[in-house]
Parts: structure tokens; sequence; C-alpha cells
């Protein structure tokens, strides 16, 4: 699933090409919004939350989405031709001069503007959230402690604490604190794990690649995430690496026995 960094540069890169114009076409290839035609209305904005993007326009409607595994938003101009499928389009958005269509987007729904907080109200404080506070912050971390017992791992992925950590940020954030993913929740900063995570989605935030090291050359730009082979990019060792949650949640998660200490399976 993408991070919660590659969910805001679609959203920017959506407001730049939509907002402030009016939609000459607006359908949608989804049964439960088929008849449905945006057509003549205006973008007022795109905006996110966390991992989910609003697409508010003119009659207090909001189009909210969601990329989830395999979804995406592509800009072209107008008449070009489509970089996937047609079959796979969800959405179109379409002005003067480009269109927007959403691939394999899932959760489309329209809702009244004033109602987005039905949509959103559950997440936690986004980590990308331009009025960020030290409240906000706080906030967060009080919610990471809440549960002391849960693993360290598990809980930065639940969008109800903070918002925007994916898979990716949850092995590199954990190597960065110096714990494996396992650790008991109660055995970290968490204030320290908030800001951490929100330095790191910034960091990212404005560019399609991604790096935790501060390297974008390749093979060099994460600490343990998906380096099995190279090893550890700190100490070279051989890395280990594990489902972590249940079912269809479980995700394969690295960690370096060397860099970092606390528990993991298999002792």
């Amino acid at each position: 699933m993408p991070e919660g960094d590659t969910v805001f540069l679609a959203g920017k890169v959506l407001d730049k090409a939509l907002a402030g114009k009016t939609l000459l076409r607006g359908e949608f290839r989804v049964p439960q919004l088929a008849t449905t035609d945006l057509a003549g209305r205006d973008v007022l904005g795109v905006g996110t939350v966390g991992k989910h993007l609003l697409t508010r326009l003119s009659g207090d409607l909001t189009l909210h989405s969601h990329l989830r595994m395999d979804g995406k938003w592509d800009v072209y101009r107008a008449g070009a031709r489509w970089r996937h499928p047609a079959h796979q389009a969800r959405v179109i958005l379409a002005t003067e001069e480009l269109q927007a269509i959403g691939f394999r987007v899932h959760d489309l729904e329209l809702v009244p503007t004033d109602e987005e907080d039905r949509l959103v109200g559950h997440l936690g404080p986004d980590l990308l959230d331009p009025q960020w506070t030290d409240e906000l912050a706080e906030r967060a971390a009080a919610a990471l402690a809440a549960d002391p017992d849960r693993e360290l791992g598990d809980a930065l992925l639940d969008q109800r604490i903070m918002a925007g950590i994916g898979n990716m940020y949850k092995v590199e954030m954990c190597f960065l604190l110096g714990v494996t993913p396992w650790t008991p929740v109660s055995e970290v900063d968490t204030a320290k794990a908030v800001a951490l995570g929100r330095k790191l989605l910034k960091s990212n935030a404005w560019r399609t690649s991604q790096t935790t090291t501060g390297d974008l050359r390749r093979g060099r730009e994460h600490w343990v995430y998906e380096r099995t082979k190279q090893g550890c990019f700190r100490c070279g060792g051989r890395l280990k690496v594990a489902p972590q949650g249940d079912g269809y949640q479980a995700r394969p998660t690295w960690f370096c026995p060397k860099c970092q200490s606390g528990p993991a399976p298999g002792g």
C-alpha cells in the first residue's frame, strides 16, 4: 500500500492540474456511481488526509478515493494516450486542457463536503498536515503509548494513531529507533517515534523517489527494507524477514539482529 507521502504528492499533482478549473467530463466506471455526471462542476481543490484523497467540487460535494495496493491517478494532456488499459479506469475528470484518470482506485464515494469527517474522522493526526502543531504531535504520541504492550510495528501501521505510515516506513522507523518491530510500545519514546515518522515523510513528500538513508542512489535508499540480498546498510550483516500482523494484514517485515534489539519471531 502506498505510503502517506506518495498519496500527498498525488494530491498535489491533481490539485495543480484541476483546481480552479471546470470539468467538461466527470464520469465513473464503477457500478455505484455509473450514472453520476460531474460535468459542469468546478474543482475547488484536492487535499489529502493520510492515505485518503479528497477532491472538493462546487455544490458542496467531495469525491473521496483511496489508492490501496494498486490504485493510481495519472494526469494527461487532453487527447493524450493513456499509459494504462482503459478497462482499469475507474473515474475520469477532464478539463479543457487536462484529464485526470483514476486507475484501479478504491473506495470511490461522493459525499457532501461538510460530511468528510465521517470518512476520515477516525484517523489520527496526519503526519503531513501543513498545519501540524505540537498539540497534534502530543496527541499522536499519547495514542501510540495508550496500548503499551502492543507491538511497535503493528501500532505504527494503525492509521487511527497517526496517519501516513506504511510498511516501508514502519520497517525503517523501527531500525532507526534501534528496536525490532515486535518490541512493545512501552520500550520506546513515543514522542521520538512520532517526530521521526513526520521527519521521514516530510523529507520525501515532494518527490516520487523515497529514501530513509538520505541517499537516492539505487540500492542505497533504505537501511533494511527489502535488503534481504544486500544485507544491513549500516553494518552489512545478514537481515531477517518475517511476517507481522494477522491474516491479510500481515506484512513482510525486515530487521537487523545486530543493529536492533528486542523480541522477534523464532526467538
